[in-house]
């Protein structure tokens, strides 16, 4: 138990991808010592180095339980998730009981913003609470400008201001956080199977003829309207980059403050490699439009 004043332990609970060894490396170089709870069929990490559990994505109890034994004060979510767990899978102990049909309602007919927040409603209890992954590793938050050695020009601008109109208006539904715009149409939005997938499929889109070849276009990412800035934030990284180039698109645009650039010093030779942008929205463009 940690007592009045103290410091507490950090919980990162770990999905899919880099983001959680990034965040758990940082938070270790801070002076944390930071307990992984690693979800089973997403984490895909090597937590060796740090003390870890593998437990259930939906088993609240256990990790409620565990973390008031380890004297855990913060908890990170981090990490993709593909998956809703099924009802059954559901395990929240007796004091969540009596929220059983606000946890139907919301884990089954909510968006991905609506289903975090009721994620965290049940992680959080007095004296503990969820921060979010830039509270502990705030330089991968993407910054303003161009940031790497290619800036959008004026074709690329129109794109990442009709993206930009789109990301919001999804955002606000709820539904996804990213748009692809070329020759300042609209051509793809985010849904549940995320960015890969649809830039992937502006991709196929251009090779059978359906969008145009000889305009380029932009992948832009930014956060829902009142998002929880706790909890998925939009994201880029090496493997977006190489979508971007191999769809033909000529950037990518993230909202700065507000979204997360993964191996950022990688990321940027890397576009600047293939020939595309990774360029920082001003917040205030990705809040009222461009």
């Amino acid at each position: 138990m940690v007592g009045a004043g103290d410091k507490g332990r950090l919980a990162i609970i770990a999905g899919s991808g880099k983001l959680p060894q990034y965040v758990a490396d940082a938070a270790s170089v801070a002076g944390e010592k930071p307990f992984i709870f690693a979800l089973q069929g997403e984490a895909d990490g090597d937590w060796s180095a740090y003390d870890h559990v593998a437990i259930g994505l939906g088993d609240i109890a256990r990790f409620k339980r565990m973390a008031e034994e380890l004297g855990v004060d913060r908890i990170i979510m981090s990490g993709g998730v593909s998956r809703r767990p099924p009802i059954r899978e559901v395990r929240l102990g007796w004091a969540g009981l009596v929220k059983i049909p606000g946890v139907i309602r919301k884990l089954t007919g909510g968006g991905d913003n609506t289903v975090l927040t009721a994620v965290i409603e049940f992680l959080e209890a007095p004296g503990r609470r969820v921060i979010g992954a830039h509270e502990v590793a705030p330089d991968l938050l993407a910054q303003t400008g161009s940031l790497g050695a290619i800036a959008p020009d004026d074709a690329a601008r129109k794109d990442i201001a009709a993206a930009v109109r789109a990301a919001r208006l999804i955002g606000a539904l709820d539904i996804g956080q990213g748009a692809i715009a070329v020759g300042g149409r609209v051509v793809a939005l985010e849904g549940p199977e995320g960015t890969d997938a649809m830039v992937a499929r502006v991709r196929d889109l251009k090779a059978a003829g359906r969008v145009s070849a000889k305009r380029k276009g932009v992948l832009v990412k930014l956060c829902k309207p009142g998002q929880d800035m706790r909890v998925d934030l939009p994201s880029a990284g090496l493997r977006t980059v190489t979508a971007a180039a191999e769809a033909g698109l000529a950037g990518i645009a993230l909202e700065a403050g507000r979204s997360l650039l993964l191996d950022a010093a990688e990321a940027r030779a890397l576009a600047d490699r293939l020939g595309v942008f990774v360029f920082g929205l001003e917040p205030e463009i990705g809040e009222g439009g461009a």
